[in-house]
């Protein structure tokens, strides 16, 4: 067979088959400047995307037989490379961003005397290229790629990713705007650092890639502002929903304060009150202080961010899993030191209202469901031996509701306390579904400081998929903040995520609903335990 340019893809696998190997080098030929850049797309290294490309073809070679449709080898060709990519980078348990720069090649730079030839590119440059293209996503990354190194038409690239041409002229041309924001986003923060030389340009280039700047920094252009319409107004709502959910924490604990004061009726008890509510408020400032510190320093000092991330999840678990045992300790003195007072000072607790189990001090429906009673409320403070209050909606020192609580320990479908569990939870530090407070833990997270799948803080915002915040956002895959710390950071892919043009109305509603729930039971809780608790006044 004569193999000329326009010898169809199946003559060649036919003519391959019958065993010429100059068919198959033609399909080499055909295919080698498609494979070598989509593999340079997906790794970011020269030699290791022709490397997996040649790989490639060997493979194709061998299980060329098992190709059941011959017309349609240019995508089963991109299957196996795009299959060998996926192994290249499990066998290398790391992001393709870390292959940017091969060291193999500074034996292969020519000489400042030598004529290099046109295909090779210095190391230095590689990793510059690959900084700005990584950042762009692989949508635009790979037309971009075939399209410059090929030096091939719309209608080529458009044939070889089985696009539309205008689609292909769409991708190219937001392709291109990112790879300027890139450019302007590394001038910037070159510039910015302001010290010379080698050693200054592989440590921004190391830095960058984990780092973002502020995405007004990053460059988003006009463009880019019109495609995310609506992000602002997610920053604001967003921003004020966590606001709103962190100082509710404190209003809490502000309520129980008062609750614990109405309920004391020794000076050891109100001295106990005053000091556990110092300890617990203290630490809690001195907590967010801190992560405010640390988020500070990792803007100001990036290139410790590998290890200063780590020791900021350590510490916000560490002081959530410390103040939840410490409440309860302080739970358990308070009944301890109640029943010491009881046998120390009997006048004191003389008052019908004071006796343990009194009509006033506990409040136990009739009516039940299930079993349950439908309201049980422990307004006095509670004594050794007893028990959490237990029903549907519950309110006390230890409070489990079936559909609300609160409490110190509140446990319910709806709870909020010092420390709450639930499907909706709120308090200082929470555990929930949704999840709001000053620490705030939940599939969504709003709060000071947030942990979520999303996670929106004032502070601090750490989270799997999205987390957003006025300081410091922290998450594997998409990161809004001042500080933000993810693969896709105040880039265009991330305001695109979090753009929508209903979230101011969405976000307002959200608030108040959220802190409604919350804060209003909390209210009606606490005037009740004053008008009945205060009648008794402590000597």
């Amino acid at each position: 067979m004569i193999l000329t340019e326009t010898t169809s893809d199946a003559d060649l696998v036919a003519a391959t088959l019958a065993g010429d190997r100059a068919a198959f080098g033609r399909i080499v030929e055909r295919y080698q400047r498609l494979l070598c850049s989509l593999a340079y797309s997906a790794v970011g290294s020269l030699s290791e995307s022709e490397d997996i490309a040649q790989e490639a073809f060997v493979e194709a070679w061998q299980q060329l037989r098992g190709l059941r449709d011959p017309e349609k080898l240019r995508s089963w060709l991109c299957g196996i490379l795009r299959h060998k990519v996926g192994r290249s980078r499990r066998r290398a348990h790391q992001e393709p961003v870390n292959h940017a720069v091969d060291p193999e090649l500074a034996d292969q730079i020519p000489s400042a005397e030598t004529s290099a030839p046109d295909h090779t590119i210095h190391a230095e440059e590689q990793a510059i290229l690959w900084h700005a293209l990584e950042r762009v996503p692989a949508r635009y990354r790979e037309p971009l790629v075939l399209y410059y190194r090929e030096h091939r038409s719309i209608e080529h690239v458009a044939v070889e990713l089985d696009l539309s041409e205008d689609n292909v002229k769409q991708r190219l041309s937001r392709g291109r705007k990112m790879l300027k924001d890139q450019a302007l986003a590394f001038v910037e923060g070159a510039l910015s650092r302001s010290t010379p030389g080698k050693v200054f340009t592989i440590g921004v280039l190391a830095s960058l890639p984990v780092l973002a700047p502020p995405a007004k920094a990053a460059g988003i252009g006009a463009a880019a502002a019109a495609a995310t319409k609506g992000v602002g107004s997610v920053a604001k709502t967003t921003l004020l929903a966590a606001v709103l959910a962190s100082v509710s924490g404190f209003i809490a604990s502000v309520m129980t304060l008062r609750m614990n004061l109405d309920q004391a009726r020794t000076p050891a008890e109100r001295r106990t009150v005053v000091r556990m509510t110092v300890v617990l408020l203290g630490s809690a400032v001195t907590f967010m202080l801190l992560v405010l510190g640390g988020a500070m320093g990792m803007r100001a000092y990036p290139q410790h961010v590998g290890w200063a991330v780590p020791l900021h999840h350590a510490g916000v678990v560490s002081f959530a899993v410390v103040w939840t045992v410490l409440i309860g300790r302080m739970l358990r003195q308070q009944r301890e030191l109640r029943s010491a007072e009881r046998v120390r000072d009997r006048e004191a607790f003389a008052d019908p209202r004071d006796q343990v189990g009194s009509a006033a001090s506990e409040y136990r429906s009739k009516r039940k469901f299930l079993g349950v009673p439908l309201v049980h409320i422990r307004f006095g403070a509670a004594d050794v031996g007893q028990p959490p209050v237990f029903g549907w909606v519950a309110g006390g020192d230890r409070a489990i509701g079936l559909l609300f609580a609160w409490g110190g320990w509140a446990v319910g479908c709806f709870s909020g306390g010092a420390v709450s569990f639930g499907l909706v939870s709120f308090g200082a530090v929470s555990f929930g579904v949704i999840g709001l407070g000053a620490v705030a833990f939940g599939g969504i997270a709003l709060g000071a400081v947030s942990v979520g799948y999303h996670a929106v803080a004032s502070i601090s915002a750490t989270a799997w998929l999205s987390a957003q915040s006025a300081i410091l956002a922290i998450s594997r895959f998409i990161a809004v903040g001042k500080v933000a710390i993810a693969p896709h950071a105040n880039d265009e892919s991330a305001l695109a995520m979090l753009a929508n043009p209903h979230a101011e109305r969405d976000g307002l509603i959200f608030c108040i609903v959220m802190v409604t729930l919350a804060l209003v039971p909390t209210a009606i809780y606490a005037r009740a335990v004053r008008r009945r608790m205060k009648l008794t006044r402590p000597r």
